[in-house]
């Protein structure tokens, strides 16, 4: 099964994140095979990293609990803020399917955060593809699903990878998208973002 990780750095430790680099990637390259997407967040202007996201296959919530919390950046107390959800992969790719454009666009990571009780899979799927595709959006969708609970049975929001102009593209996406437009979401945080692992480094 998926699990979604989202690791926020705290203030400051910039120097932490860089002098773990290497402990990071060790532990990071035992699950390898079972990368969906993985990447930083990033400042506003791109210079900087702030977080960490990962999605990746795992066999059960006990993996999942030592992925996100024995890994080594966890562990030496750069993350102020650890995110688990189960993940549905409703793209039904990995991130390295997209072949996009990073040197004229931007990524970004959107998190939308779930009403309590809604659920607009099963009436709102459809209509959310329709939009995407009329738009021609769909060949800026990296990667991205739906967050579940950790039984599965609740939808608990989503988590979408993109490649588009500037913030401002994805803010006019977002407008129309009829999940959202449905108020199906508590909050929606957008954030800069790029794709990870060792073939990434710079």
């Amino acid at each position: 099964m998926e699990y979604f990780f989202y690791c926020r750095d705290n203030p400051g430790t910039g120097a932490l994140r860089k002098q773990s680099e290497e402990e990071h990637w060790t532990f990071m390259d035992a699950y390898a095979s079972g990368f969906v997407a993985r990447g930083p967040t990033m400042t506003d202007d791109g210079t900087a990293q702030n977080g960490s996201m990962h999605i990746v296959d795992l066999p059960d919530a006990a993996a999942a609990r030592r992925f996100a919390y024995e890994e080594p950046r966890y562990k030496a107390g750069l993350y102020g803020e650890v995110i688990v959800r189960r993940f549905q992969n409703e793209l039904g790719r990995d991130m390295w399917s997209f072949k996009g454009d990073a040197e004229k666009n931007q990524r970004f990571l959107i998190i939308a955060r779930g009403k309590p009780g809604a659920d607009p899979r099963a009436t709102l799927q459809d209509a959310r593809r329709q939009y995407h595709a009329r738009n021609g959006y769909d060949g800026s969708l990296i990667a991205g699903g739906s967050l579940l609970s950790d039984d599965g049975s609740r939808w608990m929001g989503s988590v979408l990878m993109v490649e588009l102009r500037d913030r401002a593209a994805v803010d006019a996406m977002l407008a129309g998208d009829p999940w959202v437009q449905a108020e199906s979401y508590e909050d929606i945080a957008t954030q800069r973002w790029r794709f990870g692992g060792r073939q990434h480094l710079r």
